[in-house]
This record gives C-alpha cells, sequence and structure tokens, in this order.
C-alpha cells in the first residue's frame, strides 16, 4: 500500500477547520499533516481533530517544508491565483478552492505553472466526486431523459447579516456569481459536456460592489439554461435536467447532508424513480481522488481546463450584465 500523501493547509478560516480539515483527516490515502496560521486559538481546533498536526506562523514556512507533497488553499478568491502559483514554484501539488481565478485568462499561468512544474494542480470543485452527479452524468449519458431541452438551476443562502463576510466585499473577490455560481453553471456544463454558445440574459442586482442576486438565461447547443444564485434570498437549491424522454433532478446537488439527503430523482409521466445518497461525504471523496491520483495517476474529473471554462461563463455574465466580476 502506497504511504498516504502528506498535505498542508494555508490558512484557518471556517470552511477549512469545519469541512475540508477534517475531511483530509479522514481520507484514505491522506494525512493532514501541516497548517499555517499565526492564530493559536484557530490552530487548536484543527489539533483537536489532529493532534500531530505541525503548525507553522506563516504560509512559506509550510511551503518550505519538503515533507509537505500537497496544499489545499482555502484563502479569499483574490489570493488564489498568487498563493497557487508560489506553492507550485515551492514543488507542492495544489488543490485551491473554488473559483481559483477572477478572470478565465488568469488560468494560463496556472496551467502553464502546472505542466512546466510537472505536478498536480486543480479546483477544489468537489460535486463531482459525489455519487450523486456521478450517477445523473452516466443516466444522462445513457439518454434516460432522452434530448435534453432546458436546464433550470436554483442555488442560494442569505448572508446579508455579515456584511463583514468576505462574500460581501469587493476587495476580496466576493459576490454571489463567483461562490455559488460556479455550481449551476460548472454542473451543468460538465454533466452536459457543453459550452454555451451565448449568455442571452443577465439580470443582477448589486450591492457594495458585488453581485447578489443574479437571473442568468444562456444558449447552449440544442438546449437552454435559466440559472439563478443569490446572497439575499432564504437557502435553497435544486437543479433540473429536462428532456423530450423525461425529467431528472437533483434535490440537495451541492450542500448533500448538510441542506437535505442527496436524492436524484427521474420523471417519466405519472412515474417517478427515486435514488438516495445519505453516507457521502464529497469534501471527503475529493480528497481521496486527489491523493489516489498522486500516487496512481489514471483520469481525474475536474482539471484546470474545466474550471477556467466556467470562470469563462461567469466573465461572459458579467459582460452581459454590464459590470465586472467582484475584484
Amino acid at each position: 500500500m502506497a504511504d498516504p500523501v502528506n498535505w498542508g493547509i494555508l490558512g484557518a478560516g471556517k470552511f477549512a477547520r469545519e469541512h475540508m480539515g477534517p475531511a483530509i483527516h479522514a481520507a484514505a490515502g491522506a494525512r493532514l499533516a501541516g497548517l499555517a496560521t499565526s492564530s493559536a486559538d484557530k490552530a487548536a481546533q484543527f489539533q483537536a481533530v489532529c493532534p500531530d498536526l505541525t503548525v507553522y506562523d506563516d504560509y512559506d514556512a509550510l511551503l518550505a517544508d519538503p515533507a509537505i507533497e500537497a496544499v489545499y488553499i482555502p484563502l479569499p478568491n483574490h489570493l488564489h491565483v498568487e498563493w497557487s502559483l508560489r506553492a507550485l514554484a515551492a514543488g507542492k501539488h495544489v488543490l485551491c478552492e473554488k473559483p481559483m481565478a477572477m478572470a478565465a485568462a488568469e488560468y494560463e499561468a496556472l496551467i502553464d505553472a502546472r505542466d512546466s512544474s510537472g505536478l498536480f494542480a486543480t479546483e477544489a470543485y468537489m460535486i463531482v466526486h459525489h455519487p450523486q452527479w456521478q450517477r445523473a452524468r452516466a443516466l444522462y449519458q445513457d439518454g434516460a431523459i432522452g434530448t435534453l431541452r432546458h436546464v433550470d438551476g436554483l442555488f442560494a443562502y442569505d448572508n446579508a447579516a455579515d456584511p463583514g463576510n468576505v462574500r460581501n466585499r469587493p476587495e476580496t473577490g466576493g459576490g454571489g456569481i463567483p461562490d455559488i455560481g460556479v455550481y449551476t453553471y460548472g454542473a451543468t456544463r460538465w454533466l452536459t459536456g457543453q459550452e454555451p454558445d451565448a449568455i442571452t440574459h443577465a439580470d443582477v442586482d448589486f450591492e457594495n460592489g458585488v453581485d447578489v442576486v443574479a437571473r442568468v438565461s444562456a444558449r447552449f447547443p440544442g438546449f437552454s439554461a435559466h440559472w439563478v444564485n443569490a446572497m439575499r434570498m432564504h437557502p435553497c437549491q435544486k437543479m433540473t435536467f429536462v428532456g423530450d424522454a423525461g425529467v431528472m433532478t437533483l434535490t440537495a446537488p451541492f450542500n448533500p447532508g448538510v441542506f437535505a439527503t442527496a436524492r436524484l430523482e427521474i420523471h417519466k409521466g405519472m412515474r417517478v424513480i427515486e435514488e438516495r445518497f445519505p453516507g457521502a461525504n464529497h469534501y471527503v471523496l475529493q480528497v481521496e481522488a486527489f491523493s489516489q491520483h498522486l500516487r496512481s495517476g489514471g483520469s481525474y474529473p475536474w482539471q484546470l481546463e474545466d474550471a477556467r471554462g466556467t470562470q469563462a461563463v461567469i466573465d461572459a455574465v458579467f459582460a452581459r450584465a454590464g459590470g465586472a466580476a467582484a475584484g
């Protein structure tokens, strides 16, 4: 059996503390070995889960440690490209939170650094590792709903009461589309294997220089799509794929186990076929897939080129709306 991959985390933010730190610790083939933070209180929360964790007082110290093989980067959006490039230059494989860049053109430097270093780097797009999405893609490719005609995507939450949140701040690359539009847009692209021909409508509400409600329509080859993403709505999420022979719906597509149990439905007339995926943790599965890819190679379901494609859609949405991406 191959030795586990030694992981380090740059930063001790809430998402890393609550989700990805525990996921790395729990994942087969992975070992949470290091954390870079200057906060002893935050470090203690990680050490409560992983007592033998090495804590570094700055990011560069972690990157300089040859024992760390891969780094997870959960920093605010505007820092993703800089620290991904610095990690690659230090000889580390990189898993960086989405969006990995704030414009599609910024991916060129990441792709070049990945290719020239021979290291692996990609965006932490965890949903493609969840069995509900893998099953949905297989059913779609097998013709379960016939020819696709329309996609409807919804992902929203309300953080209006937290103005200091990085998602509400333009200087940190905030906004609802960078945060959750990546899921409705990217999930459509990943499941169908198609890219939009045009963004036909983009009605976007801004507050303090960041998008807070976005209603977007797009045309793909052979089908249409409508996506709603918001940071000023009651929490809700759903993805629906409407074909000429059936309808496929994922009722908890993005936060399964937190928002609700992952459930996949195929509707054909009055008949409904339902599959549930109650136990899967897509953060753990993502770390396991990344670690296995480092040790044994093989395919990996979400590459930098995939992330660049979603960012190109985001860029086109902001262009259509007559505004610029936050940051």
